[in-house]
């Protein structure tokens, strides 16, 4: 389906739900503030899907308990009572919770204490426990069931569907992000830019699933609510109905966490592949290894909280995470990189994962960002890099580009980079929702995922739109680091020695970056000597260097407006200038 009839099939259930949402919201006035809303928001939303999903079994959930309660393993009974990996035993139901008001608190904490115990993970996750005594405290408790138990407010799987809920669930974070001045785009990337990196991600085995089936498991190792997970199984079901899929991901935001574990028990998926935990410092999933990668980590933050772990791995060199380099404390965005690298499986694993501009090129040679741009690109992983729109985040308008990683190259892409240039491939949207203006609508994608697949040097056009894609060796985006000495002299100019060598003048040290592909010491005739001919190198300081100059490849050149043009102009404004003062002179200062 495409993006545009999803958003379609949506639009009702969202603005219903949205109407419901600040219904309830002005329940909470004056109790929390405006940015504390999600506080109550989101569990209640999660807790009433789960009711309303099990509304049709209810009854037979409630027969089978009274048979097997007393049974020391009850739970396969149950879920298969309910047809669902999740029940809940207790005799309430919001309406029954309702008809019974001086007993509200009581009631609806047996209600909650009625469910399995993979939702009681997710409840504990939401911390909700406390609101509910504060909500019961201030006789409000009442009127937020009451306000969820509306028609209008009916969540159940059967009318609802998980992608339905997922644009829900954005839109509750997106709201309360924003009423707190919180970066919404923390938890949550928008579908436009999912649905290109799960395309991309696909593209060359499409035909090969229809044809054979699709068997596949998928992480996120930054999932927040699980959208991304979501968009991936829901593409590869577009190919094979029956498609076995198997989801992986961790989460360190315990609400975002909390969410994406309620979407995975509600679709019967396996829950207990959603972990909770930093990533970085604590990998829930060590020796694992998947068909696709897929993530969206932050970047321009640091890693101070994590740094003891991550150089503890750092130093298992191959064996661990990081061994290939450590970036700046100040950005842990390619560290993400680094562990998604080792979560790939070996002859076919594959990764999409967004970056900022500062993975392409910061850091010199020998530095953490280039070694593990160097270890990267020796390997020959990196299979493409797109560019992204600018102001296509929702907290951030900043250039971000797509990166490709994977283990099995076909032989026509050995030992090269797709650079992609899609920055044109946009469209305005009416209204800005945070820092995000543009969207990649499904025509864009389709040239972009077009120019991915037919790998050739070629500018692809959808109107005035334009994108561009290059093919680069690996070997184009290495250089040596060269120490450039010269002589220390004295005043009458002569080298002064320093035992049998001549003393170097620390002063006057500099360094080139001379490419891979040429030749050190005829570079160093040609470019330096000329210049400085008592110079040479210390070939002991040599460092092999990689960065990936992206916007240098798709730079064009603009002849620079002649200057009989600018001098025409320029005497037009002296003109028109002129005329004003004769003007403002001769009428005594009004300028009518």
């Amino acid at each position: 389906m495409s993006e545009k009839s999803l958003s379609s099939q949506t639009t009702i259930n969202i603005k219903e739900k949205s109407n419901m949402i600040w219904n309830n919201a002005n329940h909470l006035v004056g109790l929390y503030k405006p940015h504390e809303y999600g506080k109550v928001i989101l569990p209640m939303t999660v807790i009433k899907r789960f009711h309303d999903t099990l509304l049709p079994s209810r009854d037979k959930v409630t027969e089978t308990y009274e048979k097997v309660k007393n049974f020391e393993v009850k739970d396969g009974f149950l879920e298969v009572a309910a047809g669902l990996s999740f029940y809940n035993v207790s005799p309430f139901t919001f309406d029954s919770l309702l008809a019974d008001a001086s007993h509200i608190e009581e009631n609806f904490r047996a209600y909650l204490n009625g469910f399995s115990d993979n939702v009681q993970d997710v409840l504990a996750h939401f911390d909700f426990d406390k609101e509910i005594t504060k909500l019961a405290n201030n006789n409000i408790l009442f009127y937020i069931i009451q306000e969820f138990n509306k028609k209008s407010s009916y969540l159940g799987a059967d009318i609802i569907t998980s992608v339905d809920m997922g644009y829900i669930f954005e839109d509750l974070i997106k709201t309360f992000s924003e009423s707190y001045n919180e970066e919404a785009g923390a938890h949550f990337t928008s579908r436009d830019i999912i649905y290109l990196m799960t395309d991309l991600l696909i593209c060359d085995e499409k035909d090969a699933m229809i044809e054979n089936g699709v068997v596949k498991t998928v992480y996120d190792q930054t999932m927040g609510t699980s959208q991304m997970l979501g968009c991936m199984e829901e593409r590869l079901r577009e190919l094979d109905a029956d498609a076995e899929i198997r989801c992986f991901g961790q989460e360190f935001n315990p609400e975002t966490y909390a969410i994406a574990k309620a979407d995975m028990i509600i679709k019967g998926s396996n829950s207990e592949n959603m972990k909770f935990g930093d990533t970085l410092s604590d990998d829930k999933f060590p020796g694992y290894t998947f068909d696709y990668c897929i993530s969206n980590p932050p970047f321009g933050i640091d890693w101070k909280r994590e740094e003891k772990a991550v150089k503890a791995e750092y130093k298992l060199s191959d064996k661990g995470r990081f061994g290939a380099g450590l970036p700046k404390i100040s950005d842990g965005q390619m560290l993400f990189m680094l562990n998604g690298i080792s979560k790939l499986k070996k002859d076919r694993g594959k990764m999409a994962i967004i970056q900022n501009g500062s993975s392409l090129f910061s850091g010199s040679a020998g530095s953490g960002e280039s070694e593990i741009r160097r270890y990267l690109i020796e390997n020959d992983w990196i299979d493409a890099i797109v560019q992204l729109p600018n102001d296509s985040f929702y907290n951030t308008p900043i250039s971000t580009y797509v990166w490709i990683i994977t283990k099995n190259k076909p032989s026509h892409r050995e030992g090269k980079i797709q650079l992609i240039d899609a920055s044109n491939m946009y469209e305005l949207r009416r209204k800005a929702i945070g820092k995000k203006r543009n969207d990649i609508t499904d025509a864009c994608r389709d040239i972009i995922v077009k120019a991915y697949g037919e790998y050739l040097n070629k500018t692809y056009s959808l109107g005035e739109k334009t994108c561009e894609s290059k093919i680069i060796d690996n070997v184009e985006f290495g250089y040596n680091k060269i120490v450039i000495e010269s002589p220390l002299v004295d005043e009458k100019g002569e080298k002064i020695m320093k035992g049998k060598k001549v003393a170097v003048n620390t002063n006057n040290r500099d360094t080139e970056n001379v490419p891979l592909t040429d030749d050190i010491d005829i570079y160093f005739e040609k470019n330096i000597k000329p210049f400085n001919p008592d110079a040479w190198i210390d070939k002991q300081k040599t460092t092999i260097g990689y960065e990936i100059p992206f916007p240098r490849y798709f730079y064009k050149y603009v002849e620079p407006e002649k200057s009989e043009k600018v001098a025409v102009r320029i005497k037009n404004i002296e003109q028109i200038i002129s005329a004003s003062l004769d003007r403002l002179f001769s009428t005594g200062g009004d300028i009518k």
